[in-house]
């Protein structure tokens, strides 16, 4: 394969090996954060982290993937293209800009064709205070008999009942209740866990080795899931700060055709959610100024890509299921976070590239 959709792989492992090779083709300094676990096909799992720029340099980009598992897909074309992409790198370098790539947040998620961590925990909502009472959403309570039925396929009963639901309150209210975070229900969608997770702590211990010393700090954070296919939405990853908001959208707007859109004011396609990764950056590196954005690509519709969701959940909890289904479970569930067309990845890298090089100009500025 060449091309840009060499950038892309079709298993954690395959990821993991391009993006450590172009790396090392980069000259970057590389390390890795060794997961306790092991693979899918018993494979070595690592968060591993590319550098480029000096440790005391005062403006650092940050470029992570994986924090959903198999979102990694998408994020590792990115990175392991960025690594390749010189023009890309030299006109950070220019700028006074170090970059940090952080590949496969969630390593295990990424590999095991799953969006959370080991301990069946969604990262982006893992980033609480544990010590002091958690979010209680009473909207997924309400909806959790719904979501993991008996039986896959749902039955009719059940399906009729969850679109009542929605002809009653609207697609956003159920997306809200499902996708917001909950912490009751630990063999449940979209749980943000009891206590931080490994992908927490390692990432912590990322951001202080490598952000502590600049003065300015961007990271964007790619996911994938939700808006038109191929479009990369650029959601505001900060403080509800009108003065950070503002940064934030000169830096990304694009001239308007990008707009940066935020779960605060309701512009984003994403709901309001609780537990986010971002605030560990303000936490860990207290002495930066931080401007984020997630950097979201739509796949299939948001109706597809929620029933993907319940049908993987619900797989987890039937291990023991017929093989066709579940791998047609799975197969689903890869395809509402990755699209395997050429077009979709030229997108897709299209985007990337243009929000890096308006993050380096940014924290030039």
């Amino acid at each position: 394969m060449s091309g840009p959709e060499s950038a892309f792989s079709s298993s954690y492992a395959q990821a993991r090996e391009r993006f450590l090779q172009a790396g090392r083709e980069a000259a970057l300094q590389v390390e890795s954060k060794a997961h306790p676990l092991k693979g899918r096909d018993r494979e070595e799992l690592a968060m591993d982290v590319a550098r480029l720029g000096p440790p005391d340099a005062d403006r650092l980009l940050i470029v992570s993937s994986g924090c959903h598992g198999v979102e990694g897909y998408c994020g590792s074309g990115i990175q392991v293209a960025a690594l390749r992409d010189r023009p890309l790198l030299e006109h950070a370098a220019q700028r006074g800009v170090a970059l940090l790539f952080i590949h496969a947040l969630n390593p295990y998620g990424f590999s095991h064709l799953r969006r959370t961590t080991h301990e069946n925990v969604d990262l982006n909502r893992n980033f609480h205070d544990f010590s002091t009472p958690l979010p209680v959403n009473t909207a997924y309570r309400e909806i959790q008999p719904l979501l993991l039925p008996d039986s896959w396929p749902p039955s009719q009963a059940n399906e009729q009942a969850i679109g009542q639901y929605v002809a009653t309150k609207g697609l956003p209210a159920w997306q809200f209740a499902m996708t917001s975070g909950q912490y009751e229900f630990p063999d449940g969608l979209f749980f943000g866990g009891a206590r931080p997770t490994w992908s927490n702590r390692a990432l912590r211990e990322v951001l202080r080795a490598h952000g502590r010393r600049a003065g300015r700090i961007a990271w964007i954070d790619i996911h994938t899931g939700l808006g038109p296919s191929g479009v990369g939405e650029r959601i505001y990853a900060g403080p509800d700060d009108k003065a950070d908001v503002a940064r934030a959208r000169r830096w990304w707007d694009g001239g308007g055709t990008t707009p940066v859109t935020s779960i605060y004011d309701g512009s984003s396609t994403s709901a309001f959610l609780t537990g986010l990764m971002w605030t560990s950056l303000p936490h860990e590196c207290p002495q930066a100024q931080y401007t984020g954005i997630a950097l979201e690509y739509g796949t299939v519709p948001l109706p597809d890509t929620l029933q993907a969701l319940r049908a993987e959940q619900w797989l987890q909890l039937h291990p023991d299921v017929d093989a066709p289904l579940a791998a047609r479970i799975k197969r689903q569930f890869k395809d509402a976070f990755h699209t395997e067309t050429a077009e979709w990845k030229a997108q897709v890298l299209r985007q990337g590239r243009q929000a890096m090089v308006q993050a380096a100009d940014g924290l030039a500025s």
